[in-house]
């Protein structure tokens, strides 16, 4: 019997969306590229016209997608084929050789594979294509909250320096970023500063759809994305590690499905090239196979097909990113594969490592796995050495990732989707501060930038501290990418959990050595508190002669947590002793912990 693998979360790879959808009354509201120069123009377009899908087609049950591949150039005489042997040509990309085409015979593909010039033929479905790619609905364009001002620093931004990068630089906004995904909401108040409408697109079903609002959100997903990466630096809600950076949407998920097709990733990454993005987030798998085999044919030419675009989008300029997946599975030693196909019935099939979760482990992709609040392996996301590039923070737990959602509003989720966008962001700013920087230079940079992360005592972590299969070269680091360093100065950390109970005061001691003088103008306090209702709590900093700081007093109403970095000045006190982070609880009912906290001088 094979054994199976833990369940993989749901494409678009997320793990968890939690408490989400918080409304703009939540005071304390939580959470592209370089290159200037132009895209060199292709002998010939990738795809046949960027137009929204024909409007008159007329669907038939039983209609299935394949993606035909043939010799880059030009595709006429394939295309031609295809109309003659029971199919149609719904849409195609000459300067990568491949057709995407319909049919509703059984016998299509067989018989398309026996035709001259043709090289591959698979089917990238084992659902119908639904009537909607025929006569696509845009999506909503929800009413837009808003959120009174309040920008506090997140865990995540903090544990990758992103906010310190910000003194720096806040990223060019000749830079531009794609969020492939379900879409993006482009009027929310954090985005929309940032938002390039020009460039975004629907790319779902597989061909170009540019009317407005095409690209807009389908789930929820790609927004929350974006936010990481560019939510603008503003005052208001949360800021992307690049807030200075340009975003736009290639949607690729299909409405109601949310699925991820062949033929919508291939659209999407040939996109992404003929458009200028110097970086591309892609936080999902290729449905409906969670790996695919190239023994298989029709996984084979979904392979081939995919490849070509990454191929092509990297040949233009792009540097693709994606996530790893959720599933705490090591991606270096394959087994089996229980979820696939997604769109019908599943199977367990055994596989190897010659099968390939796409577009995360194709050559050239920057594959992203996710860690926690504290510098650790996330514990859902995936590994494997030799596999893994970068890690960076995707939350776990209570620590989620907080981020903008459509609608104006703001919320947290956790998964390798939320970890694959820091490391974009990271991207968008070496690329802002390189400018002219290739894929590939881009790809060296963000490994010599990461800052190593030792093996945790766990036999499945492979390699060395400097390259292993938990979390590659590294997680990353936004103040290295702008060319900066840790300003001067020694960091001290408790990370022992201190109950917060009702109606008690309770402190976490940390104790400084080693540093002359007074505590400077610019003292980092750190602070990760976990509580259900930051309301009830008022947070101090006491230095060793009694002097209290107050950093938060009864603020933020129901809100769950409280993860940010405040400055204080306390240049009036001595530097070494012992500091204590006190917090007072004074209410009945929610209740928490002191889950660690840091001082930088």
């Amino acid at each position: 019997m094979i054994p199976p693998i833990p369940r993989l979360s749901r494409r678009p790879r997320r793990l968890l969306a939690g408490a989400a959808a918080l409304g703009a009354a939540l005071t304390f509201a939580a959470p592209a590229l370089a290159s200037t120069q132009p895209v060199a123009p292709a002998a010939a377009p990738a795809h046949a016209a960027a137009k929204a899908p024909a409007r008159s087609a007329a669907w038939a049950a039983g209609t299935r997608a394949y993606l035909v591949i043939t010799a880059p150039g030009d595709t006429s005489a394939v295309r031609s084929a295809v109309t003659a042997n029971g199919g149609t040509v719904f849409s195609y990309f000459d300067a990568i050789g491949v057709i995407v085409a319909h049919s509703a015979s059984s016998t299509f593909a067989t018989t398309m594979r026996g035709v001259g010039g043709v090289q591959q033929v698979g089917a990238t479905r084992t659902a119908d294509v639904p009537a909607d790619a025929y006569d696509p609905a845009l999506p909503n364009n929800p009413a837009q909250s808003t959120t009174p001002a309040g920008e506090p620093v997140r865990w995540d931004m903090s544990q990758i320096k992103a906010d310190q990068a910000w003194a720096v630089s806040t990223g060019s906004a000749s830079v531009k970023v794609g969020i492939l995904d379900t879409g993006v909401d482009d009027q929310h108040q954090d985005l929309a500063a940032n938002f390039d409408a020009a460039d975004s697109v629907s790319c779902a079903y597989g061909k170009p759809d540019t009317r407005a609002g095409a690209w807009r959100d389908v789930d929820s997903h790609g927004t929350h994305v974006a936010g990481t990466i560019a939510a603008a630096k503003n005052g208001k809600g949360v800021v992307g590690v690049a807030p200075g950076v340009k975003v736009a949407s290639v949607r690729l998920a299909e409405p109601g499905s949310t699925l991820f097709y062949a033929e919508n990733t291939v659209c999407g990454l040939v996109w992404a090239g003929d458009h200028g993005f110097k970086v591309t987030n892609n936080s999902y798998y290729t449905d409906p196979w969670q790996f695919n085999c190239p023994d298989n044919v029709d996984q084979a030419a979904i392979i081939e097909g995919v490849r070509r675009a990454q191929e092509y989008a990297e040949g233009k300029g792009s540097l693709q990113v994606a996530a790893a997946g959720n599933s705490n599975y090591d991606l270096a030693n394959k087994t089996t594969d229980t979820e696939s196909p997604n769109d019908s019935t599943p199977t367990t099939r055994r596989i190897t490592n010659a099968c390939l979760d796409i577009p995360t482990e194709l050559p050239g992709v920057v594959t992203v796995s996710a860690m926690g609040s504290g510098n650790v392996k996330a514990s859902y996301s995936n590994f494997g050495n030799g596999v893994i590039d970068v890690a960076a923070p995707g939350g776990d737990g209570s620590n989620g990732v907080y981020s903008t959602l459509p609608g104006g509003k703001y919320g947290t989720k956790s998964g390798t989707s939320m970890a694959s966008p820091h490391v974009v962001g990271v991207a968008a700013l070496l690329a802002s501060t390189n400018p002219g920087i290739t894929p590939a230079q881009l790809r060296d940079k963000l490994a010599v930038q990461a800052n190593d992360v030792a093996c945790p005592s766990d036999s499945r972590c492979t390699g060395t501290t400097a390259k292993n299969a938990f979390f590659g070269e590294g997680q990353v680091d936004a103040l290295k990418a702008v060319g900066a360093t840790t300003p001067p100065g020694k960091y001290f950390e408790n990370t022992a959990d201190v109950a917060v109970n009702d109606n008690t005061t309770v402190e976490s001691p940390l104790t400084v050595t080693g540093v002359t003088g007074n505590a400077p103008a610019t003292l980092k306090v750190g602070v990760n508190i976990v509580h259900t209702y930051i309301g009830d709590l008022k947070v101090d900093l006491v230095a060793p002669d009694g002097t209290v700081y107050t950093l938060h007093n009864h603020t933020g109403g129901s809100a769950d947590d409280i993860h940010q970095t405040y400055t204080v000045d306390a240049s009036a006190r001595v530097a070494n002793g012992t500091w204590k982070l006190r917090v007072n609880d004074n209410a009945d009912g929610d209740t928490g912990r002191i889950d660690s906290w840091n001082l930088t001088f």
